[in-house]
């Protein structure tokens, strides 16, 4: 079967209203969070690009640096990207980790080894393969990018260490989910764990005081 994509805020809510059937316990979840936010990007370098940079960041600095970087590499081209030196990267503030993820999959899509619209088309498990393959980027790297890239309506980025507190939080969990645990909560959800994610990113963010959350991994 086909697996649904989310690109409006009509498909959340239809996400939503499915989860609380399926899951009673989010229908406090769904009431707290408030306004459950769409968050789409377009498919292709840029999107994955700029995913890489929001690793582990606030959202805030993410857009610093990524604002830094398009205007340092003269645009969010692969060539332009994988040409930034290495003085260049540092004015940008980019950790030695990043620089050489993005460069690699900068060169990765020049070199045709990953298509980043062509990797939104393919079976989530063959994407995610894909994508892991390249030096630096993990399963929450390109989960995200299929989320909100692909529109995928069922990924849930386990990794996630908001989604892990949001969870133990909203569903009253003495100890915070590692990956696998979350994972299993999760597969409750399909074919709406997409949905489920952004809404425990907008619980994350409306009830645990971090307005300023961005997935991290």
């Amino acid at each position: 079967m086909r697996v649904r994509t989310i690109d409006t805020l009509d498909d959340i809510a239809d996400g939503l209203e499915a989860l609380v059937q399926i899951d009673p316990r989010l229908v406090p979840v769904v009431r707290k969070a408030g306004a459950v936010p769409l968050r789409r990007q377009a498919p292709g370098f840029q999107g994955l690009a700029e995913i890489i940079v929001a690793q582990m960041v606030s959202k805030a600095s993410a857009a610093a640096i990524w604002s830094r970087l398009a205007a340092e590499a003269g645009g969010c081209a692969p060539h332009q990207i994988a040409a930034l030196s290495d003085a260049q990267c540092r004015r940008i503030g980019l950790s030695r980790a990043k620089e050489q993820t993005l460069r690699g999959a900068a060169e990765a899509v020049m070199s045709g080894r990953i298509n980043p619209r062509a990797l939104c088309a393919m079976p989530a498990d063959e994407s995610i393969a894909a994508m892991t393959a390249l030096k630096g980027i993990g399963a929450w790297t390109a989960e995200v990018y299929l989320l909100f890239c692909a529109g995928h309506g069922d990924i849930f980025p386990a990794g996630d260490v908001a989604l892990q507190a949001a969870a133990a939080h909203a569903l009253g969990i003495d100890t915070r989910p590692d990956q696998k645990k979350l994972r299993d909560i999760a597969a409750r959800w399909q074919p709406w764990r997409g949905v489920a994610a952004r809404l425990l990113w907008a619980y994350y963010a409306t009830e645990m005081r971090r307005g300023d959350v961005t997935p991290t991994g």
